[in-house]
């Protein structure tokens, strides 16, 4: 398990900028500003793009998965939605590392490989959206989803632009150009191989 060269970059950008803080669950990173998203957020919109929160997840006891070894090959390393959601870092059994989600189950049941690789992963938390932890506005542009939830999130230029250039890539329009399979837990016929392990676990 590693840290991927792209999201150590990524915390460099963070702390560069400032928008990393001490709290008591140790350091956590933001793509934007949290003060200043606070006072600009209304009714209607927010600045800031994605939200986000990067930070160290502690193993203990009462880690999300305590049986079946699970845990042995999961590290979170991000907070993807307000519910509890989160990032990983996963192993699968050929020993690849990915990046997967894990929803809360109150509130998002997404449960996949979110990016095969840190660019790609990147390139999902530019885009735009919310949260990246409801899948069913996947197969929408930022700006569709907005007219659907009706309530607009500016999108972060500064990290785009950051993206962008400095891997040399694009950001995409839709989630699903980087998401193959948003599965959720209890899914039946996913084709997701991270769902698949969870549920073959017993998770």
């Amino acid at each position: 398990m590693f840290v991927p060269d792209p999201l150590i970059k990524l915390f460099d950008w963070i702390e560069s900028n400032g928008f990393a803080e001490d709290t008591e669950i140790g350091r956590v990173g933001y793509l934007y500003p949290v003060e200043k998203m606070r006072s600009e957020w209304t009714d209607s919109q927010r600045p800031g793009g994605t939200s986000i929160e990067f930070y160290a997840e502690k193993q203990s006891d009462d880690f999300y998965f305590v049986h079946g070894g699970i845990k042995n090959r999961l590290r979170i390393f991000a907070r993807t939605g307000g519910d509890g959601s989160v990032a990983a870092f996963w192993l699968d059994d050929q020993g690849e590392q990915k990046i997967v989600h894990i929803g809360s189950g109150s509130g998002s049941m997404l449960a996949c490989v979110l990016a095969e690789n840190a660019v790609d992963f990147l390139r999902l938390i530019a885009i735009g959206y919310d949260e990246i932890c409801w899948n069913e506005d996947f197969d929408k542009t930022s700006l569709e989803s907005f007219r659907k939830n009706k309530f607009t999130v500016m999108p972060n230029l500064k990290f785009q632009d950051w993206v962008i250039h400095e891997f040399n890539t694009t950001i995409p329009k839709t989630a699903l150009e980087i998401v193959k399979n948003p599965a959720e837990f209890g899914d039946e016929n996913s084709e997701d191989i991270f769902c698949e392990w969870l549920e073959e676990n017993g998770a």
